[in-house]
């Protein structure tokens, strides 16, 4: 039986939140940051390359910032973002030591992580509280987070970017016939955050739902 995060949605999901989201941004073509999506004819990557997907998308849109990598497990993306001089924080009830390497996706090459390198960590659950200490909260598959992280961007202005994968201890389900990304994309509308759909070429739950809040965000090529 595949866990939440391994199951992969169609474009036709990824269309829906577009139109969803678009109502938020108030206008009808969708945003140029919804369109970072991965064509369909590259090779997806396998599932445990995310965080070094997400990195590059996050470096790629959003200026260096103070982040909370919400049930970050080992760490992988709050070390990449630290490389590049964010300000990253793990928030996990389960301390885990950083990797001992990792594949750069970018050189094909393997990355030794020196012994003493570490990450910031707050060894507990995530409670919407924490949003008052960070520009950006991100959850990748982040079990039981997604409504706080929303309504602790609604309380502190921070931004947030969530992976939805399943509703396990959230405090509401979707409506019978409606996705649960689809859930939560309306309940951050309703709440007044602009929210822009993306995709990572990666397998299993790919698509993304950013709103920027404060994040200083990169300016956009033309």
């Amino acid at each position: 039986m595949k866990n939440h995060e391994d199951q992969e949605f169609g474009p036709d999901l990824f269309e829906r939140l577009i139109w969803l989201s678009a109502r938020s941004r108030r206008q009808i073509e969708p945003d140029p940051i919804a369109m970072t999506v991965y064509r369909g004819h590259e090779l997806r990557k396998m599932k445990k390359f995310r965080f070094q997907l997400l990195h590059q998308w996050l470096v790629a849109h959003v200026q260096p910032c103070r982040v909370a990598d919400i049930a970050g497990g080992k760490g992988m993306l709050a070390y990449l973002l630290q490389r590049d001089q964010w300000t990253a924080t793990v928030i996990d009830p389960v301390n885990q030591g950083l990797p001992d390497k990792y594949k750069d996706i970018a050189t094909g090459k393997r990355v030794k992580i020196p012994a003493l390198d570490q990450v910031r960590r707050l060894d507990q659950p995530f409670e919407a509280s924490l949003g008052r200490h960070f520009d950006l909260l991100v959850g990748m598959h982040a079990h039981g987070c997604n409504a706080k992280v929303i309504e602790a961007a609604s309380e502190f202005g921070c931004g947030f970017l969530l992976f939805p994968c399943c509703v396990i201890d959230e405090p509401f389900y979707p409506p019978l016939g409606v996705q649960w990304l689809e859930s939560v994309t309306d309940y951050a509308v309703r709440l007044g955050h602009p929210v822009y759909p993306f995709r990572l070429n990666f397998k299993g739950q790919n698509i993304g739902l950013f709103s920027p809040g404060c994040c200083p965000l990169r300016e956009r090529q033309a």
